[in-house]
């Protein structure tokens, strides 16, 4: 059985699939690496998008020693030991620690003084954003590179180069199907081919589907596809048209495309179509993203119906989308106005709490007037708009 993922590991940067903007020429990464100027960097993404392999390929271009753990198995013993060879060394190691939102506190406290010292380069890797985990001394002292899912077409280039030169052959709904099925996730397709090539050297789509009956992640099919079903969907319960969104639900479903995928979409069109038309869609639909989460097809096909149905049925007002995209523009514009006094954090002098005046009083929270929001005469946003008119009125 053929192990596609180490047999397409890339050993240079220009073999890199689907990163473009940490590795192509003169991209900053690649540049500080070209330069061996690179600092101590944190890398996070999805799974299987080439973390370990930046990693490796960064050790290679800088001509470093390179040693891998994983911080759920990390030992100081074996940190010190490496920072002991390499005291007085003129060359310095590159450390690369996979999971590194996992790193103790003890842990992070052994790092710090060698990287204070930049005796070895520490590349940490995570799922998750790790500067949400590690110590402010350490993530002042680092910098941190997203990686993203990979597109469907650089996974058929990966495909494609998985199969040069073999005498496995794939029919093309396989070929799709594989792709689609892995959502962004190169390993897990690698994996999935290598599993399917022990079974049959014609690769079926019937024999992947046995093998894995559900997509990984958020996927799209030949052409966008899938992305352009998702779109269709979100569309239809835009329009309040219930039998087209079900039918675009059901096709996205029946393509591959995952539960969570589809849940994460209806959340958003909750708050951004939705709004407080019906603020309850916003509960609901986060409900139905952890629902589907814990799960799993088939019986999240129904949870996701009865939101995309709800969500249809609701009123809709884009009110809080419109509202905050104008404020944002005015910040951005330079519109940047003082604070009035009583309403910085200081004594509170000369601020009124309205909960002494039955719950509302009227006092200066801007200095000049600024109008972002404009609430429609739609649904609960309707009563929201008659309750602040009336207090405003006062």
């Amino acid at each position: 059985m053929k192990d596609f993922t180490q047999l397409l590991r890339p050993q240079n940067f220009d073999a890199i699939i689907g990163q473009e903007h940490l590795v192509s020429t003169n991209a900053p990464l690649r540049t500080l690496c070209e330069k061996s100027a690179l600092g101590h960097s944190f890398f996070y993404g999805p799974a299987g998008v080439g973390k370990t392999s930046l990693a490796r390929v960064i050790a290679k271009s800088m001509e470093l020693p390179f040693y891998e753990f994983n911080a759920t198995s990390l030992k100081i013993e074996q940190l010190r030991k490496i920072f002991e060879q390499y005291k007085n060394a003129l060359q310095k190691p590159l450390i690369f620690i996979d999971e590194v939102h996992r790193l103790a506190k003890n842990q992070q406290e052994v790092l710090l003084p060698v990287m204070e010292n930049n005796s070895i380069l520490l590349i940490g890797a995570s799922t998750e954003n790790p500067f949400f985990s590690l110590t402010s001394a350490i993530r002042s002292r680092s910098m941190l590179f997203e990686l993203k899912h990979i597109s469907m077409q650089n996974l058929h280039t990966l495909l494609s180069r998985a199969l040069q030169d073999s005498s496995v052959t794939i029919e093309e709904s396989a070929r799709e199907y594989l792709v689609a099925s892995s959502g962004g996730d190169a390993r897990a397709m690698l994996k999935l081919l290598e599993f399917a090539t022990s079974l049959e050297t014609d690769i079926q789509l019937e024999t992947l589907k046995s093998l894995r009956p559900n997509a990984l992640a958020a996927g799209s099919s030949e052409a966008g596809v899938h992305y352009n079903l998702a779109s269709a969907l979100i569309k239809s319960i835009r329009g309040s048209d219930a039998d087209a969104a079900i039918y675009y639900l059901a096709r996205l479903i029946e393509g591959g495309e995952s539960a969570e995928f589809i849940a994460r979409r209806l959340v958003i069109l909750a708050s951004e179509d939705v709004g407080n038309a019906n603020p309850q869609a916003l509960t609901l639909t986060t409900s139905c993203m952890t629902s589907v989460s814990k799960i799993g097809y088939p019986e999240a096909r129904i949870i996701l119906a009865q939101a995309v149905i709800y969500l249809c049925g609701s009123p809709k007002s884009n009110a809080a989308y419109m509202a905050i995209n104008s404020a944002l523009a005015s910040v951005r514009a330079g519109n940047i106005l003082e604070i009035p006094p009583h309403l910085q954090q200081n004594d509170g002098k000369g601020y009124l709490y309205p909960h002494d005046y039955g719950g509302f009083v009227k006092q200066e929270y801007l200095v000049q007037p600024q109008y972002f929001v404009k609430l429609k005469n739609i649904g609960y946003e309707q009563k929201m708009k008659e309750w602040l008119d009336a207090l405003h009125k006062q």
